[in-house]
């Protein structure tokens, strides 16, 4: 009875940005639950190593290129899942991110605008078209420890991830009792973005463990969030909706 409530078999996932980091770890980790699993990103390469690793270790997956800031391309993301696998149950908004740091009156508006594009606007899009597309299921948005208070240096990508957070509640309200709609709010993961917005290198990641002052003493891994969309997408959360869930090791 307990292994089923983390059984995802015969269930379809769509996991956007699932090329790599968070989103490779939660592609993989619905796989290993039984899902049938669609790796969404814009870069092949990625998602064609990431299906490819799925399928060798016996699981189902399909590449699919897609740039989530552009709706036609989530409706034809939508149509190939559909046509490789009958249906949608599991939509999953990963890509996101921003490399730039700058205070917010110091920010250029294009960045302001790709920012909010990719961040809030796709997520918005994703959800509207996992909506028109599931019959029954959930949708998962991934967010970021940012969205709940200042975050001077990133408060564009803050008020992006804020926007998430209230999307995501507006939406488990006006799409149940046939779709869940949760959010994952993940800490210090060090993925390349994440890396690269704050000049870190592989080196330098004790050192900024230690600056972070994570009471469980540890950076995040993408297994970590992984095994939180698990949760959240498998029969055990079935009467869950509406949150926003902080993976963060405490902090």
């Amino acid at each position: 009875m307990t292994a089923e409530l983390f059984d995802l078999t015969g269930e379809v996932a769509v996991v956007t940005g699932g090329g790599r980091g968070i989103g490779e770890g939660i592609a993989r980790t619905f796989a290993g639950a039984g899902a049938a699993v669609v790796v969404a990103a814009r870069r092949q390469a990625e998602i064609e190593r990431v299906a490819k690793e799925i399928e060798a270790e016996g699981g189902v997956a399909l590449a699919v290129v897609c740039d989530v800031t552009d709706a036609d391309a989530l409706d034809a993301l939508a149509a190939a899942t559909i046509a490789r696998f009958g249906r949608v149950s599991i939509w999953v908004n990963n890509a996101g991110g921003s490399p730039v740091r700058a205070p917010l009156c110091e920010l250029d508006r294009a960045t302001w605008d790709q920012t909010i594009a990719l961040n809030l606007t796709a997520v918005w899009s994703g959800c509207v078209t996992a909506a028109r597309v599931i019959e029954e299921g959930c949708i998962i948005n991934v967010s970021s420890l940012a969205g709940f208070g200042p975050v001077p240096g990133s408060g564009h990508y803050a008020a992006a991830k804020a926007g998430v957070h209230s999307l995501t509640q507006t939406l488990a309200r006006e799409l149940a009792p046939r779709i869940r709609v949760n959010c994952i709010a993940p800490g210090s993961v060090p993925t390349e973005i994440m890396m690269q917005a704050l000049d870190l290198s592989d080196a330098d990641l004790e050192r900024y463990r230690q600056r972070s002052r994570i009471p469980l003493e540890r950076l995040g891994t993408p297994q970590d969030i992984g095994a939180t969309a698990l949760y959240l997408a498998a029969p055990a959360a079935a009467w869950i909706t509406g949150q926003i869930l902080t993976v963060s090791g405490g902090q």
